[in-house]
C-alpha cells in the first residue's frame, strides 16, 4: 500500500516542466497589451484595403484575414490582467514611437495600384515578425502559471502561419517582372529598417535581451 505521508514531486516522473517563466506578471501584461495593439492596427489596415484593392482574389483573402486579427485582439484583451494597476486600456499601446512610425509606413500605400506594397508589408515583414515574437513568448513563459496565454498563443500562431502562406502566394502571383520584384524588395527593406529600429513588435528584447536598446532609424531605402 502506498504511504500517504511519503513526499511526492509536484509532477509525474515523465513531466519535467518548470514553474517559473522568463516573464514576470508586468512584462507578460506589457507584451500582451502590445500584441493587442498591433492586431487591432492590422485588422483596421486590412479591412480598409478591402475596399481599394482591385484584385478580387486578394480582396476576398484580405477580408478573411482581417477578422483573424480582430479575433486575436479579442483574445489578447481577455488575457490582460484585470488588476487595477494593470488596466487593459492603459496597457494597450505601441512599445515606442519607432513602432508607431513602422505602422504608419505599413499602412501608407493606399492607391489601388499598390497592392504589392500592401501585401509585402503585411506578409513579408509584419507577420513573420509577429510569428517570431509569439514563438519566443510561447517558448519562454510558464506552462503552469500562464497556461491560458500559451493556449492563446497556439491559436494565434496557427492563424499566422496559415495567413503567411496565403499572403506569400498572393505576392508571388503579382510579381510579373523585374520592376515588380524591385518594388517589393525596396518596400520590404524600408519597413524592415523601421521595425529593427523599434526593437521588434514588442520593443527591445522582443525575441531576446530585455535590456537591449532600440537602434536609431537609418536612412530610408528609396521607394
Amino acid at each position: 500500500m502506498a504511504d500517504p505521508k511519503k513526499p511526492r514531486a509536484a509532477f509525474a516522473p515523465w513531466d519535467r516542466r518548470e514553474l517559473p517563466g522568463v516573464f514576470d506578471v508586468e512584462e507578460s501584461a506589457r507584451r500582451v497589451g502590445t500584441y493587442k495593439w498591433i492586431e487591432m492596427r492590422l485588422f483596421e489596415a486590412l479591412g480598409g484595403w478591402v475596399a481599394t484593392v482591385p484584385e478580387l482574389d486578394v480582396k476576398l483573402r484580405l477580408g478573411t484575414h482581417c477578422y483573424h486579427h480582430a479575433w486575436h485582439a479579442e483574445l489578447w484583451h481577455k488575457r490582460l490582467p484585470e488588476l487595477r494597476e494593470m488596466n487593459p486600456d492603459r496597457l494597450t499601446g505601441p512599445p515606442n514611437e519607432n513602432m508607431v512610425a513602422f505602422v504608419a509606413a505599413l499602412t501608407e500605400p493606399e492607391a489601388p495600384e499598390l497592392t504589392i506594397e500592401k501585401l509585402v508589408g503585411v506578409y513579408r515583414v509584419l507577420i513573420p515578425h509577429k510569428i517570431a515574437a509569439y514563438t519566443y513568448h510561447l517558448n519562454n513563459t510558464s506552462t503552469i502559471t500562464d497556461a491560458p496565454t500559451i493556449r492563446s498563443l497556439k491559436f494565434v500562431l496557427q492563424d499566422e502561419f496559415d495567413d503567411w502562406r496565403d499572403g506569400e502566394m498572393m505576392i508571388q502571383s503579382l510579381l510579373e517582372n523585374a520592376e515588380d520584384v524591385e518594388r517589393a524588395a525596396a518596400h520590404q527593406a524600408r519597413l524592415e529598417q523601421l521595425l529593427v529600429a523599434a526593437g521588434g513588435i514588442a520593443g527591445p528584447g522582443t525575441i531576446g535581451d530585455p535590456w537591449a536598446k532600440p537602434l536609431e532609424p537609418e536612412a530610408e531605402v528609396p521607394a
